[in-house]
């Protein structure tokens, strides 16, 4: 047993030393770059968001100050949205249907979100190198690849601005290096004044009577209730656990995973009269795969931004045991 042991830290050890050979450690401070300047910037400009034949294009605004982080995101195209972000809490107005959606968690970023305390883990998952420069939005930006090791993942190119690290325009590639989704600003104003009233949603006079739906997250152990995720996939870590409420159902239980860079949600809902006809199986948008199976009387759905078969793996291993 000691011997074994010995062979399986030295396998571990020799993979480690490889990753990190095949990693630029210049690549991967330019990650940590990419994270400091989303955390302390403030900006405003246009981006165009694609996946499959659609194109949507949104206006941002972002203010950093002594009070925090505030944004804004205005949908430009179709039915008019807004996003109104402020520290963990998210406020979305949806004037079509007169209804607020209030999420105390937070939502999914409009870039690539990168964890800080997993960049260390990324090189494990993914080979980082350094590319070269582009020019987006009247701003040079460094390209920086991310080739994952293995399938359960996607590949990603980022470009960052050379002089604040700004993100600038990514790219999601599947295993056959297939573009799933872009994100790139077509124009971009980086610091300077910006006026607090234009991060005032012009929705907010005529939500005070529209309909609001409030997420209710709190931050919880789902273990208690009997549920676990058995074995999620390598390079995977849970970094929150939630009940919240969704679709009109509370006690919701929700697990984010992530591997540093992508982000994997799965949901476990009670299966009620509003639900029940709902089918199991696989959907796809862009790069998001989602995955619905039935157990002990409730839904397990998986969403996440990784391959089907990583969401299926994950949908697979979750497991009830009573408590």
């Amino acid at each position: 047993m000691k011997l074994l042991r010995l062979a399986l830290l030295a396998s571990s050890l020799l993979q480690l030393s490889t990753a990190l050979a095949q990693t630029d450690p210049a690549a991967v401070q330019w990650l940590q770059r990419i994270y400091s300047a989303t955390q302390r910037l403030s900006y405003t400009g246009t981006f165009v968001y694609q996946h499959d034949d659609q194109v949507e294009s949104s206006r941002i605004t972002r203010m950093v100050d002594a009070s925090g982080p505030v944004e804004k995101l205005e949908i430009m195209d179709g039915m008019p949205r807004e996003i109104i972000r402020s520290r963990n809490q998210v406020v979305c107005y949806l004037p079509s249907i007169m209804t607020v959606k209030i999420d105390k968690q937070g939502a999914r970023h409009p870039f690539p979100l990168i964890l800080p305390d997993q960049l260390k883990d990324l090189a494990e998952s993914y080979t980082v190198r350094k590319a070269g420069v582009e020019r987006v939005a009247g701003y040079d930006c460094q390209v920086i690849v991310l080739e994952p090791k293995d399938t359960l993942r996607y590949g990603q190119t980022l470009c960052a601005d050379l002089a604040t690290g700004m993100l600038l325009k990514a790219k999601t590639f599947n295993d056959r290096h297939k573009m799933l989704e872009t994100f790139a600003f077509t124009q971009l104003k980086i610091g300077g004044h910006i006026d607090r009233e234009m991060l005032k949603s012009r929705f907010a006079a005529d939500a005070k009577d529209w309909h609001v739906e409030d997420s209710d997250a709190v931050p919880a152990d789902l273990t208690h209730a009997g549920w676990a995720v058995r074995s999620p996939p390598p390079g995977f870590r849970k970094v929150t656990e939630m009940t919240r409420t969704l679709n009109g159902a509370s006690g919701v239980g929700h697990i984010v995973f992530s591997d540093g860079l992508a982000a994997v949600s799965v949901f476990i809902e009670p299966v009620a009269a509003g639900n029940a006809a709902r089918q199991p199986g696989l959907s796809r948008q862009g790069a998001i795969n989602v995955f619905a199976r039935r157990l002990e009387n409730h839904w397990v759905t998986v969403v996440g931004e990784a391959p089907a078969q990583s969401v299926k793996l994950i949908a697979n291993t979750v497991e009830y045991r009573k408590p």
